[in-house]
């Protein structure tokens, strides 16, 4: 009999400040099967209360990657699916553990597919960010020609920290010289979803919502950005083609308060 799983991604900004403004009581109403989290910014030791236990009596095997850097990028997965998690780039790869220093994967080897975590790096503040994060981009996606290439079947969600086409911010014009929206950013993107030795990944969202726009994921906390919805989609899951069969819905949660981005959600039939 087949089940519909829940996926969830989000980023939290900061995983201590999420808690504060309800973040536990969303979760124990909402219990997705499983749970991606971006910047955490905190180790599990220093959050408040006894979190790891009460998630576990909800269900959850956890999977936590913080930054080396403390109170900065870090990711988490929370799952009540069979498998096992990992975390890191180097726990696939071990040439890419070099990486693994901003905390920015983490993930989960379910039988039917692997789910990988990512909070993308912004590259915003300075040209070596930005350079940065194209290569970040370019070494995870021959990661992933890797695995497909292994006969994985992979769901990618998290930051993506790129709006990839037009229709994904509220003000293109106005961000084109903005990193998040650069022409090098979006062609990234372009060649993710293209794919170059293997078949290229597939925006859950996209695929089922072709034509919707005014749909975002992250807003600036200045100036009433979310109450105006001026914002941008920065937030996904990607599929791989073969995962298409299975698909059965994508979503923005953008009712979800209690960060500048909201979740999102994928639901695979299995």
């Amino acid at each position: 009999m087949a089940t519909t799983l829940r996926l969830l991604s989000w980023n939290v900004n900061g995983l201590r400040a999420a808690l504060g403004k309800g973040f536990l009581a969303w979760l124990k109403a909402d219990l997705p099967d499983l749970l991606g989290l971006q910047e955490t910014r905190a180790r599990l030791e220093q959050l408040p209360g006894h979190l790891g236990e009460e998630l576990e009596e909800l269900g959850y095997r956890q999977v936590w990657l913080p930054a080396q850097k403390p109170g900065y990028s870090g990711t988490a997965v929370f799952s009540r699916l069979p498998g096992e998690g990992f975390a890191g780039l180097g726990a696939l790869d071990a040439a890419l553990a070099p990486w693994d220093d901003e905390g920015r994967v983490t993930g989960w080897k379910h039988p039917d597919f692997w789910l990988v975590n990512v909070y993308f790096p912004n590259g915003g503040a300075s040209p070596e960010r930005l350079r940065y994060k194209l290569a970040f981009y370019e070494a995870f996606q021959s990661l992933c020609e890797r695995l497909q290439g292994d006969g994985r079947r992979l769901v990618v969600c998290g930051d993506l920290n790129t709006a990839h086409k037009e229709m994904d911010l509220a003000r293109p014009r106005e961000n084109r010289t903005v990193s998040g929206f650069l022409p090098e950013e979006c062609a990234w993107v372009d060649g993710f979803v293209a794919g170059r030795t293997k078949p290229g990944m597939v925006d859950s969202f996209r695929h089922l919502h072709p034509e919707e726009r005014e749909r975002y994921s992250w807003w600036s906390q200045r100036g009433g950005a979310r109450e105006r919805n001026v914002g941008w989609r920065l937030d996904t899951f990607f599929i791989t083609p073969d995962l298409l069969p299975r698909l059965r819905g994508a979503e923005i949660l953008d009712g979800v308060r209690g960060s500048d981005h909201c979740p999102v959600e994928l639901r695979l039939e299995l």
